[in-house]
């Protein structure tokens, strides 16, 4: 597995997120509120559009009826064309088709860097 520093581990504020070259590969790095960093291909499986301009949002989750819960902040990369939605811990979308997903690194912070395996 190779292995690439793309920023320092304090260059991104938790709820961002940025596009990368990692490779012949564009990623998109998402840094969430917990500081933790997540990694997706930087590409929507529905027509191709970087997921990098998408909206980093979060979702309503399960509730009662008439009950409005909302949640996971910062964990849900939206695609900016047809508003798509994916986990960024997961790379799963948020709809009932589970072949919609966005491949996922793995990401580490290493003195102070951030490194994406590939």
């Amino acid at each position: 597995m190779n292995r690439m520093v793309v920023c320092g581990s304090e260059e991104m504020a938790p709820g961002q997120k940025r596009a990368v070259q990692v490779g012949t590969r564009s990623v998109v790095l998402v840094r969430l509120g917990s500081g933790e960093y997540c990694a997706l291909m930087n590409a929507c499986p529905h027509q191709g559009a970087p997921l990098s301009d998408g909206e980093l949002t979060g979702t309503t989750l399960p509730s009662t009826v008439g009950e409005y819960v909302y949640g996971k902040d910062d964990q849900v990369l939206r695609c900016p064309w047809h508003r798509w939605e994916f986990d960024v811990t997961s790379g799963q979308a948020l709809f009932n088709d589970r072949r919609a997903c966005v491949k996922r690194y793995e990401v580490t912070v290493e003195e102070g860097n951030v490194v994406i395996h590939y």
